[in-house]
């Protein structure tokens, strides 16, 4: 597991994804060896409630919250929550071997040399990637995020009456979920691509260990309105076709063109492998969130980028209880839950 900026330990987790479009919460029994899935819920965010990443109406977030919960019965207040976006920096850097205790009282000091934000108003945690080894030099994993950011969103789930225990970051729950889903993304330089409502965060990871993670200013709900606008379809119709209702190749290919910004999105992300090793490159590309299934842009880009490129499910391989089926079609939303599930992956302390 990767570190987290806060702590917390019981036999179940409950996992809390704020999207800006849809609510999402998972609970994940820890009780036995191999985790298990207990149940999975949802609900629409009406509105722009979040616009970009900014709640702008915290109380109807905090209200659907609520009705989430009082709507499917979940069993607990204590949740995992995240944040992301351009507010949190995650970042791979050199330091001089030492013990993570020494490291902790230095930590502040090292980010500041790669970090754009005042150290006062700064929450860090970091992790040594190479505990073992025996060189000079070791490699640490420093995440950084905006106190504010982080005092925001606590306040928010507070609001709803529920506690969070654990403050977790948006790239490194999604890394849990495909860990557990897709071992064999571990090996080499993967990508996880993440597509939300207003952004899509891109995710790419070397042996398993998170390099670089860049957001991007797509999402469905400006494909909705692009195609509104450019083709004067209406916002139900609109709607549709990014569920994949109906036959309209035009509006299919209109939408496969916009997939491709997503592609050179990957591609300006993963530049940087150029200059690392001769010849790396994207083995893996895994794909997730609300937006997967917009017609045309797995194939876009697959084709664009060149690589293996499939569906992620956040129940590919994790086990689920007999009481976790319920109404949802698991297999349909498993893209969507990734990130709540790999809030609730996290073993409790």
């Amino acid at each position: 597991m990767l570190p987290s900026l806060g702590f917390g330990r019981r036999k179940k987790s409950i996992g809390l994804d704020i999207g800006s479009g849809v609510i999402k919460a998972a609970v994940v029994d820890h009780a036995k060896d191999v985790p298990q899935l207990e149940r999975m819920a949802l609900r629409q965010l009406t509105g722009s409630a979040i616009v970009d990443g900014e709640v702008v109406d915290p109380g109807l977030v905090a209200d659907t919250i609520r009705e989430l919960w009082d709507e499917t019965g979940i069993d607990g207040d204590d949740v995992v929550i995240s944040v992301g976006g351009r507010d949190v920096i995650i970042k791979t850097i050199q330091m001089d071997r030492m013990d993570e205790s020494d490291a902790r009282d230095v930590i502040r000091w090292e980010a500041e040399q790669h970090v754009p934000f005042d150290m006062d108003n700064v929450q860090l945690d970091f992790q040594i990637t190479d505990p073992e080894g025996d060189g000079l030099q070791m490699t640490v994993l420093l995440v950084a995020a905006k106190r504010e950011l982080v005092e925001n969103k606590i306040a928010l789930v507070q609001e709803a009456g529920l506690n969070p225990t654990v403050v977790d970051v948006d790239a490194f729950a999604l890394h849990n979920a495909l860990e557990l889903n897709y071992p064999e993304a571990m090996a080499g330089i993967t990508a996880l691509v993440s597509i939300g409502h207003d952004s899509t965060t891109v995710n790419i990871l070397e042996d398993g260990v998170p390099v670089l993670t860049r957001d991007l200013t797509f999402g469905t709900r400006r494909l909705a309105q692009d195609l509104q606008r450019e083709r004067g379809v209406t916002a139900e119709e609109a709607e549709a076709v990014l569920r994949g209702e109906g036959e309209d190749e035009t509006l299919n290919l209109f939408l496969s063109e916009r997939a491709k910004e997503v592609a050179r999105g990957v591609e300006r992300a993963t530049a940087f492998l150029e200059t690392q090793a001769v010849g790396a490159g994207i083995g893996r590309l895994y794909l997730c969130g609300g937006g997967v299934g917009v017609p045309g842009l797995a194939d876009a880009l697959a084709e664009r980028l060149g690589v293996e490129t499939r569906v992620a499910s956040a129940v590919e391989s994790l086990q689920l209880k007999p009481s976790a089926v319920q109404e949802l079609g698991y297999q349909e939303v498993g893209p969507m839950m990734m990130l709540c599930t790999g809030l609730a992956l996290r073993r409790p302390a």
